[in-house]
């Protein structure tokens, strides 16, 4: 019999976990970093299908290496299935997702719907984002909302989760509990403004951050420096993104085409120098992770691995970030076992049983 696992409801793993003094949420999340852990999250890249075991098969290469999974709301502008569905099926199955919100596609009546919707679910983290525009993305010809940005959805989930109210005014039965993140970038200009930009996304109910790709540590140090002296770490808790470059062609691509991945002159000719460069790239983000893990403030790395997920764990592991800990991972149970057994016996021996019958031998 298995035992039970850290920060899971014994009453089954797709409940939420039981109220702590100081937490606004009820997630695994917000638990690893108010107790100090090093925190991992990754994310899942949504699939262009209807089948939910498209979402499984991806979550499940992730088990027992992150503390949670972002489930992306169309990134790039780029239609794939939604977050809120793939919160639906992580939460069914007891992971803990951080469900992207993009401002982009839904006006305020559809997005506070959205977040009682995911909270209702089980999903414990939202990660408030303005969205890129429509036209990086597959389908320019649509029409944009952004209704609200990200400050003003990030004070929305503040709202309903502090007041219980919507934006209108109208109260809430029940509000949702949430652990509010947002995005940074502090490797975009203006440099010097970006830490009082997260001090805004604070202010407004930011309590956890996902750094854009860190490729530059001297320049994230740096901004960590800054950030620290204004007090925020503090008042956030800051999870620096990082990821595996496939190769140095990959990486001059991503350098010109994707606005806000500033990628140094040296990551290039390391790539370029590597008689592997798809396992160096591999070592570079370990060897970042190594390096941010030490810069007092941070609290956990976000590793992208768009289309190198299968490196995910090994990432994690050769970094040693974890320090020996092991993040929550599905279990499989002696009910999941019966039920697979039956149907394969059902499928393949021609054999015809009662539905008595069946009953008294699955007990």
């Amino acid at each position: 019999m298995i035992g039970r696992q850290p920060d899971e409801n014994p009453a089954g793993i797709h409940l939420p976990l039981d109220p702590l003094p100081g937490h606004t949420s009820r997630g695994r999340l917000e638990r690893v970093l108010r107790r100090g852990e090093f925190a991992v999250t990754t994310e899942l890249n949504p699939p262009d299908s209807a089948d939910p075991e498209d979402v499984y098969n991806r979550a499940k290469i992730f088990d027992g290496w992150v503390d949670a999974i972002n489930a992306v709301d169309a990134s790039g502008a780029n239609c794939h299935m939604s977050s809120v569905g793939i919160c639906a099926l992580l939460t069914r199955m007891g992971y803990a997702p951080i469900m992207q919100i993009a401002c982009r596609d839904r006006n305020r009546i559809a997005i506070q719907g959205d977040v009682l919707g995911g909270a209702a679910m089980g999903v414990a983290n939202m990660l408030c984002l303005t969205g890129d525009g429509v036209q990086a993305g597959d389908q320019p010809g649509a029409k944009p909302v952004f209704d609200l940005d990200c400050m003003s959805l990030l004070e929305t989930c503040r709202i309903m989760r502090d007041n219980g109210k919507f934006l209108s005014g109208r109260k809430l039965t029940t509000p949702p509990q949430l652990f509010l993140g947002a995005a940074i970038n502090p490797f975009a200009p203006p440099i010097d403004f970006r830490p009082y930009r997260l001090g805004k996304k604070i202010a407004a109910g930011a309590q956890f951050v996902q750094s854009q790709y860190c490729f530059d540590v001297p320049m994230f140090r740096a901004y960590m420096q800054q950030v620290r002296d204004l007090g925020f770490t503090e008042k956030c808790f800051i999870l620096c993104g990082v990821g595996p470059l496939a190769s140095a062609k990959t990486a001059k691509w991503i350098r010109s085409n994707v606005p806000g991945i500033h990628i140094p002159d040296q990551v290039v000719k390391r790539l370029e120098g590597a008689q592997d460069q798809k396992k160096e790239g591999k070592q570079l983000c370990i060897d970042i992770i190594n390096e941010v893990k030490e810069i007092p403030g941070v609290s956990g790395v976000h590793v992208m691995a768009y289309r190198q997920e299968e490196y995910v764990a090994e990432i994690v592991d050769e970094s040693g970030v974890l320090k020996g800990r092991q993040p929550w991972k599905r279990e499989i149970r002696r009910d999941d076992q019966l039920v697979a057994d039956r149907l394969d016996h059902i499928l393949h021996d021609e054999i015809t049983e009662t539905q008595v019958d069946m009953v008294k031998t699955a007990h």
